[in-house]
């Protein structure tokens, strides 16, 4: 049974950090692409991050480079989002996907291709 755990979400002020982790198990980790969504009220979920089953490539969407990073564990079948000067706008439901990848450094920024989610941690950014 495939299970994708997020942990790490809470309340942070503005300009705060919070990291969230991700544990896997289940299936192979290191064959899979590791994608972070969030949702926030009201709203269609978004694309945030992914990094390859390598962790040598990533992307983000463009509004959060320079703020938040994305890593991986191979060893410990756990990816993070660490997030830095956190805002309220950054206040969502955060889920950790995976993808398959027969490439290691390919990704995919498409929900549509992710096979399995997490049940999401709750971030809430203070002003």
């Amino acid at each position: 049974q495939v299970q994708l755990v997020e942990s790490g979400g809470g309340l942070v002020q503005a300009g705060g950090s919070l990291r969230l982790s991700c544990a896997v198990s289940g299936r192979t980790f290191s064959d899979y692409a590791m994608g972070w969504f969030r949702q926030a009220p009201g709203k269609a979920r978004e694309f945030v991050a992914v990094i390859s089953r390598n962790g040598g490539h990533f992307e983000f969407i463009d509004s959060l480079k320079g703020r938040f990073t994305i890593s991986r564990d191979n060893g410990k079948n756990t990816v993070y989002l660490q997030m830095n000067s956190l805002k309220p706008e950054d206040t969502a439901v955060y889920y950790c996907a995976d993808h398959s990848a027969v490439y290691t450094t390919y990704v995919t920024k498409d929900d549509w291709l992710y096979d399995y989610w997490g049940q999401g941690t709750q971030v809430t950014g203070t002003s």
